[in-house]
Order: structure tokens, then sequence, then C-alpha cells
């Protein structure tokens, strides 16, 4: 008896166990709401590919001021709530990276690409495209300042 007691007591601990594991989270409505969350938890965004501009500057120091200002406007729309991920792309294709803009128009984002000194001297171009993404992707800029330990851009 109880060894029959016992085994269902184990059963019984491992099912409440495997609920609580896979339980679905509770629902946050003012942090949906604080994200501009819709009802599945998702957002309009402008994703930007960057890409290979019709000026290449080949003098180094003057490609290290315009690559070192790049990242300072990265860094300004970042902290203005405007751009919510960006980097590059490790391979060597014309694609040299990407931006998610948190706009809900490419005509919001042509504007804030046109703030990028890379894109002013003809380094790079910028495709736009709507792309409907997780709210939850607003709160990436604030866990990366977590961090990091040294900015990119010093």
């Amino acid at each position: 008896m109880k060894k029959i007691v016992l085994l269902l007591a184990i059963i019984t601990l491992g099912f409440n166990c495997f609920a609580q594991t896979t339980s679905k989270p509770v629902y946050n409505a003012a942090l949906a709401k604080k994200l501009g969350a819709d009802k599945y938890g998702m957002k309009k965004y402008v994703m930007a590919f960057l890409k290979d501009g019709p000026t290449q500057i080949k003098d180094s120091v003057a490609r290290a001021k315009l690559q070192n200002a790049h990242l300072k406007n990265i860094m300004k729309l970042a902290a203005e709530g405007k751009l919510i991920v960006a980097g590059p792309f490790l391979d060597d294709q014309a694609i040299r990276g990407i931006f998610i803009f948190n706009v809900e128009t490419v005509e919001e984002a042509k504007i804030l690409t046109e703030t990028d000194p890379a894109i002013k001297a003809g380094e790079l171009t910028m495709e736009l495209h709507p792309w409907y993404g997780s709210a939850a992707l607003m709160e990436v800029v604030n866990i990366h300042h977590t961090i990091e330990s040294k900015s990119v851009a010093d």
C-alpha cells in the first residue's frame, strides 16, 4: 500500500512539474500597451537592407571617420526609440546589414535613413520594406545596454 501511495505521489508531482513548465505565460496588458502590441503581441516596423552604394571611399582614414559617424547615428536613432535593431552581415556581400525601424511607414523610415552619414556620402543605400514582427523587439535596446561592456562607436 505504501508503494502505491508513493507511486501516486511521484506521478502527481511529475504531472505538476510538467504542467508548470508548459503553462502559458500570463498576459501582461500593461506591457503590451507600452510596447504597442496588437492582440497577437505583434506590431508594424520597417526593415531596411543596407547595401553598397554608388560611392566607395578608398581612403582608409576617411572611411573610418565615416563608419564612426554612421555608428553614432545608429546610436542616436536607437536612443530616440526609432531604431531597435541594427547590425552588419558577416559575409562579404552587397547587402551589408539590416536596420529595423520603429515606424509604421516606409516614408517615415526614408526620412530617418537620410540622417545617416554613410547614406549621405553614397557609401550605402537602403532598401526599405514594411515588416510585421514581435512587439517584444522594443525591449532589445534596453537589454543590449545591460550586456555591452564597450560601445561600438568608441
